[in-house]
């Protein structure tokens, strides 16, 4: 019997005890993945998300000789209002498209037909592969002063001389600035794409295409029914990335067209960004530019993840 007024302890609850000492199980199990993964948070709090909220807040101040003051949206109202701004976005969506016409398209048919050959693959790929391996300044100087020489020492005016054509003045010309930054950056990243095609490829059943030859489908008709709808997800994916780095623009109109061009044919988000930034001293102007083109990019990510999971 208990006295009156004694309260008897309860006992431990033997489900929650072994609940606990469970996670205090896989927590030493784990130690040093959780060292490794707080190392890995950490980078990314003090060199990308930091930078970004900074960035942010940014946008809506004003610094003058050390002084900080919120202004609210006139940096975006000012960036809006400055023409250079219009010229960059439709410059920005010129070679987007272009290079999706080029750069993305030609990786996947490459890869095809890579894939076809019985030998010398492996030299093959490393021929393809080879130009990602360049430093990408290096491989744009190498366009710059000896393709695009528009002299008719240059190697694409030679060519264009051997076949009876009308040379170009390519970078010095306002409407050949940006297919040649087009001809220039598919060379130099068209190699990933298509090693990743090539992997991808080597995944489809050959039966699909036996299968196919004896319906008496040709090649075009293997590519369209048999090629592409094995390869959707990585052709979706590759999309979507690829626009992404080519809204980026940045080092293509920085060495090739000497950053804006002639009649700033070659101006891009990206480099008005790191001109009011480095060259106006407009910090709080380039960060709310830079807010912009992150809505924008996130608003297209947004609206992609949003077909693919309907199409799925």
């Amino acid at each position: 019997m208990t006295a009156p007024g004694v309260t008897t302890p309860t006992p431990p609850d033997p489900s929650t005890a072994r609940a606990r000492g469970g996670f205090a199980r896989k927590l030493r199990d784990n130690l040093t993945g959780h060292a490794f993964l707080i190392g890995a948070v950490v980078c990314f709090a003090l060199f990308m998300w930091y930078p970004m909220i900074r960035g942010v807040v940014m946008s809506f101040q004003r610094t003058r000789r050390g002084e900080t003051t919120w202004v609210g949206w006139d940096n975006y109202t000012r960036i809006v209002a400055d023409p250079s701004f219009w010229i960059a976005w439709k410059n920005t969506f010129i070679f987007t498209i272009l290079a999706l016409a080029l750069g993305y398209v030609l990786p996947f048919f490459v890869a095809i037909l890579l894939n076809e050959f019985r030998h010398a693959k492996g030299y093959l790929r490393v021929l393809v592969y080879l130009p990602v391996m360049l430093p990408p300044a290096s491989a744009l100087f190498l366009f710059k002063y000896y393709a695009y020489d528009p002299s008719e020492a240059g190697l694409f005016n030679a060519i264009l001389k051997g076949l009876h054509l009308p040379t170009s003045e390519w970078m010095q010309s306002p409407t050949m600035t940006i297919p040649a930054m087009v001809i220039a950056s598919t060379w130099m990243n068209m190699g990933s794409a298509v090693l990743i095609y090539l992997a991808s490829l080597q995944n489809i059943p050959g039966e699909l295409y036996e299968a196919a030859e004896l319906d008496g489908a040709g090649v075009w008709r293997r590519i369209w029914n048999v090629t592409i709808p094995q390869t959707r997800l990585i052709l979706a994916l590759l999309a979507m990335l690829q626009i992404v780095a080519t809204m980026q623009l940045f080092i293509e109109p920085l060495i090739l067209a000497n950053g804006a061009g002639t009649q700033d044919s070659a101006t891009s988000v990206a480099y008005l960004i790191y001109q009011h930034g480095f060259f106006q001293n407009d910090l709080n102007g380039a960060a709310a530019l830079g807010v912009i083109m992150l809505l924008v990019l996130a608003a297209f990510s947004a609206v992609y993840v949003r077909l693919t999971t309907k199409q799925d």
